[in-house]
């Protein structure tokens, strides 16, 4: 099994659709898969909670699939939806300087990826 850390920064849902796409797919071939949301992705988070945003489904399949590993805590913060994450329960990642680290994933055996 191999283990891929996506890192998404881009905000744009045609972008974001690829990260919830690849996520599902990789797991389905027997592969860990986290996605990290990032920098301007962040912006996303209000709307993947509403049940008519186009992307709504694939995040819920993949928030019941364990695929996402959390929130950038800073650029949350930053863009103004650190509340929008809390209130979804999703983990806030700050290990680096208020920001996920992807040497800590590197040191966890994982391949990091950027979207």
């Amino acid at each position: 099994m191999k283990k891929f850390a996506l890192f998404v920064f881009n905000g744009d849902p045609m972008c974001f659709i690829h990260v919830l796409l690849n996520a599902l797919d990789m797991r389905a071939k027997g592969h860990e898969a986290k996605i990290i949301v990032e920098g301007a992705a962040t912006k996303l988070i209000p709307d993947l909670a509403k049940p008519d945003f186009p992307l709504h489904s694939l995040w819920k399949k993949n928030r019941e699939a364990g695929t996402v590993a959390g929130v950038c805590k800073a650029c949350a913060t930053k863009l103004g939806t650190l509340e929008a994450a809390k209130a979804q329960g999703l983990t806030l990642l700050d290990d680096m300087s208020g920001h996920p680290s992807m040497a800590g994933y590197r040191d966890k055996g994982y391949e990091i990826i950027t979207f």
